[in-house]
């Protein structure tokens, strides 16, 4: 019922920046809250930056001032501005939604923990 499909991930050298966009489809109502999480090779999924649906905002430590989040509630979408990219946020970016409320067989619903598929920054030094 809810599906979420990220895009803008590549290739890009150190300093450089990229926008990743992440849109949630489905007949959905509300989302409590977005984010972004990543995983680089051998190593746990991390939390990246998440946004409340009224706009508040959490960063990890290693990209305050460097990442931006964002969304449109409208458009049910999360964005990540990466600016100033380091060889080590190298990864796989996945887009979370958590507190889903959608429409579906005649009823509302709330999901909670839905991931997209992941998309690849790779950053060169």
């Amino acid at each position: 019922q809810v599906q979420l499909l990220e895009s803008g991930g590549g290739l890009v050298q150190a300093g450089g920046s990229l926008r990743l966009s992440c849109a949630a489809s489905g007949t959905i109502f509300n989302i409590n809250a977005m984010g972004w999480y990543r995983q680089a090779p051998g190593k746990q999924r991390e939390l990246v930056a998440t946004i409340t649906s009224g706009g508040s905002t959490n960063y990890a430590d290693s990209v305050k001032g460097r990442f931006t989040i964002s969304r449109d509630n409208a458009k049910n979408t999360v964005y990540l501005q990466m600016n100033s990219l380091k060889p080590e946020d190298t990864a796989v970016y996945y887009c979370n939604a958590d507190g889903v409320t959608y429409y579906g067989r005649s009823a509302y619903y709330t999901g909670t923990d839905y991931w997209g598929q992941g998309t690849q920054v790779t950053v060169s030094s």
